[in-house]
């Protein structure tokens, strides 16, 4: 107690699935969509449809790649208790607890049904970071000195490094090899748009393969989490349970689409290279070079003195 007034915190700016980066990179690939909207009418023919769904489904992939590094989804959990506001209070209030879990830290959402319960309005967000360059227990600590809500500092706690849960360090490894694998892609991806716009296309395929094969690994890292028993939340008689989110399918489903398209390209190459070449506005540009030579000219001089 401050002079007889309960300790208060503004609301939180950071958003718990969409912040102030995974915009800018959304933002920056969608200029680039509508940069090569703007130049497709000039490509002719069928070609302008190829190009429209190779460009496309390749920034959708890049975008997936780079904007799951920063969304707060790869686990969520909602749970709806009554539940005590504050502490040195015994007033209880109904609210929605969520939880969302990213690979650089975890958000707490607090939401009262209805919003203005007590006299206030309960409608929280609170990031805390557990990267390598952040310190959790600290932003903990100052969300128990700033007199942050009850409900989320008891979520919070679950995750310090102090708590009989254990499951920080897990979080925080996985959550890194997670994300280092993750710009592993992106590296891929990169190389295997550079190889596709060379007449080496087999090795783009082999790329993609690569690059989808780097997105199961950060899966794979960031599912070892499930390898320390989490301990149970309990708001009362409710119990908030956490599943995977939104984030870790999309990074599953663009994963298989990158082992699709790689097994694709590789397979056209070795049973009908000509389509392969057609889809990539190879074909007609090459098709010189393997025409057989069908007349010959011969030069009236030169036969004359039976040369």
């Amino acid at each position: 107690l401050f002079d007889g007034v309960y300790p208060f915190y503004p609301q939180q700016r950071k958003a718990f699935v969409f912040d102030v980066s995974t915009i800018i990179v959304i933002v920056v690939f969608l200029t680039f969509a509508c940069s090569f909207l703007l130049i497709i009418p000039g490509i002719r023919g069928r070609a302008r449809l190829y190009w429209t769904v190779r460009v496309l489904l390749s920034l959708v992939m890049g975008v997936v790649i780079v904007a799951v590094q920063f969304t707060g989804d790869w686990e969520t959990g909602w749970v709806k208790a009554n539940t005590s506001y504050k502490s040195f209070s015994r007033a209880l209030v109904n609210a929605d607890i969520g939880l969302h879990v990213g690979l650089a830290g975890v958000n707490i959402t607090l939401m009262g049904n209805p919003v203005n319960q007590v006299n206030e309005t309960i409608n929280y967000n609170e990031h805390f970071a557990w990267s390598f360059d952040a310190d959790y227990d600290h932003s903990y600590s100052e969300g128990l000195e700033k007199g942050l809500p009850s409900p989320i500092l008891y979520v919070a706690e679950k995750f310090t490094m102090q708590s009989p849960c254990g499951v920080h360090r897990q979080y925080r490894i996985s959550g890194h090899y997670a994300s280092a694998t993750l710009w592993v892609a992106f590296c891929t991806w990169l190389i295997s748009n550079m190889l596709f716009s060379m007449p080496v296309l087999v090795y783009g395929g082999y790329m993609l393969l690569v690059t989808g094969a780097f997105m199961i690994f950060s899966l794979l890292s960031f599912s070892t989490v499930r390898n320390s028993p989490m301990c149970l939340i309990r708001f009362g008689t409710a119990t908030l349970h956490i599943g995977y989110g939104g984030s870790f399918w999309l990074t599953l489903a663009i994963g298989l689409l990158c082992f699709v398209s790689g097994i694709t390209v590789v397979t056209l190459h070795y049973f009908n290279l000509d389509l392969l070449k057609i889809f990539f506005d190879l074909h007609e540009d090459n098709v010189e070079e393997y025409q057989d030579m069908t007349e010959v000219f011969i030069n009236p001089h030169f036969v004359s003195k039976g040369l």
